[in-house]
C-alpha cells in the first residue's frame, strides 16, 4: 500500500517511519496541507493520511476517489473537517485515532492553568533580565477552587482526575456520565450550573453543530466574574469575538487556548518573518492575561508513537479486511 501524507513535519516522518518497520508500506510525505490546490500531487496512491487542518470536503474526496484512493486516515481524533457523507457515497473508508495518550492533552491544559495563574512565563522573562521583584506575579491556590470540565471523554476524564488531585472541587458536564469519575467525587451538573459556579472552565468536547460557539456572549455572562477559560479541544468551540469582549470587560480574567478557529492559516508554520493579517489573533495576543500555544497539547513522544502505530494499524486492517480492535477508530 502507498500512503501519501499531508501537513507532515519532520517529527511525523520520524515516528511514522519507525512504526512502518512492521508494516512495510510505501510512505510519501508532503508538508503542504491537503486541499484543492494540491490534488495534482496525488498519483498512484492507495491512501491519504491527513491532519486536523486539512480540507476533506466533497470536492477533494471526489478527486481522491477518481484518482483511485481507497482510504483516508486521519492521524488525529477530530474529524469535523471530513465530509463523511460524501466519503460514504464515494466508497472511501475513513479512520481516525480516537484515543492517543489523553494524558498528553490533559496535562497541557493543566500546564496552561498553572502558567496563567502563577505567571511562570512572565517570571522566567523577568529573572533573565535580572528583575527579581514579585509585583504583578500574584496567583491563587487551586486547592478548594471549583474547576468545571465540559466533556468527559478520554481527555476530559484525564483532566478531571488531575484537577481532583490538586484538591479542587471538580464539576463535570457531559451527555454521558462517567461512573469512575463520580466514584472519585466529581460532580455531574447542568451546563448552566457548571458555568455559574466554576472558577476555571476547561473545554474537552468535540466540535459539532451542537457545540459550535459553545462559549458565546450568552454563556460568558453566565460565568463567574474573573473566570479562567481554557480550550485545548477545537477552536470552533469558542466565539473569539465574544471572548475578546469578555476580556475587555474583565469578565474573563484569564484565557488559555491551544486551538483557534482560524488556525489553519497560522499554526504549524514559522511566521516569525511574516506580517500576520489576522487581526483577531493579534488582538488576543495583545492581552497580558491571554496564553496562546500553537496546537501543541498532543505533542508528546508517547502520543506521537500511539498516533503512528494506530494510524498504520487501521490502514492495515482496511487492506486485509480485518475487524478493528477499537471500533471507534473506524468512521465509515
Amino acid at each position: 500500500m502507498k500512503i501519501t501524507f499531508f501537513s507532515s513535519k519532520p517529527y511525523d516522518k520520524e515516528f511514522f517511519d519507525k512504526a512502518n518497520k512492521k508494516f512495510n508500506f510505501e510512505l510519501d510525505y508532503f508538508e503542504t496541507h491537503l486541499g484543492p490546490h494540491v490534488l495534482n500531487l496525488i498519483e498512484n496512491t492507495d491512501a491519504v493520511c491527513a491532519f486536523v487542518n486539512d480540507k476533506l470536503d466533497a470536492e477533494v474526496l471526489e478527486f481522491l476517489a477518481k484518482k483511485g484512493v481507497k482510504y483516508v486516515a486521519m492521524r488525529c481524533a477530530g474529524f469535523n473537517n471530513v465530509d463523511l457523507e460524501a466519503a460514504k457515497r464515494l466508497g472511501l473508508r475513513v479512520s481516525r485515532v480516537p484515543a492517543y495518550s489523553p494524558e498528553a492533552v490533559a496535562e497541557h491544559a493543566m500546564a496552561m492553568i498553572l502558567t496563567l495563574n502563577r505567571k511562570t512565563h512572565k517570571a522566567y522573562n523577568r529573572v533573565r533580565e535580572q528583575n527579581f521583584a514579585l509585583n504583578g506575579l500574584m496567583g491563587f491556590n487551586l486547592y478548594q477552587k471549583t474547576i468545571g470540565v465540559i466533556g468527559t471523554g478520554n481527555i476530559g476524564a484525564a483532566f478531571a482526575k488531575i484537577a481532583k488531585g490538586f484538591g479542587a472541587r471538580v464539576l463535570a458536564y457531559d451527555i454521558t456520565e462517567n461512573q469512575e469519575l463520580k466514584d472519585l467525587g466529581i460532580e455531574y451538573v447542568s451546563q448552566q450550573q457548571l458555568l455559574s459556579e466554576s472558577d476555571i472552565v476547561s473545554l474537552h468536547c468535540p466540535l459539532m453543530e451542537a457545540t459550535h460557539h459553545l462559549i458565546n456572549e450568552n454563556s460568558i455572562q453566565k460565568m463567574k466574574p474573573d473566570v479562567m477559560l481554557i480550550n485545548t479541544s477545537r477552536g470552533g468551540l469558542i466565539d473569539t469575538k465574544a471572548v475578546i469582549n469578555g476580556l475587555k470587560s474583565k469578565h474573563i480574567g484569564y484565557l488559555g487556548i491551544d486551538v483557534y478557529e482560524q488556525e489553519d492559516k497560522l499554526f504549524f508554520r514559522d511566521l516569525s518573518h511574516t506580517i500576520i493579517e489576522d487581526d483577531t489573533i493579534q488582538r488576543l495576543m495583545s492581552f497580558p492575561n491571554v496564553l496562546v500555544t500553537a496546537h501543541q497539547a498532543f505533542f508528546t513522544q508517547e502520543a506521537l508513537e500511539q498516533i503512528a502505530n494506530s494510524t498504520l494499524s487501521s490502514l492495515s486492517h482496511f487492506e486485509k479486511k480485518e475487524e478493528f480492535e477499537n471500533p471507534n477508530a473506524i468512521l465509515i
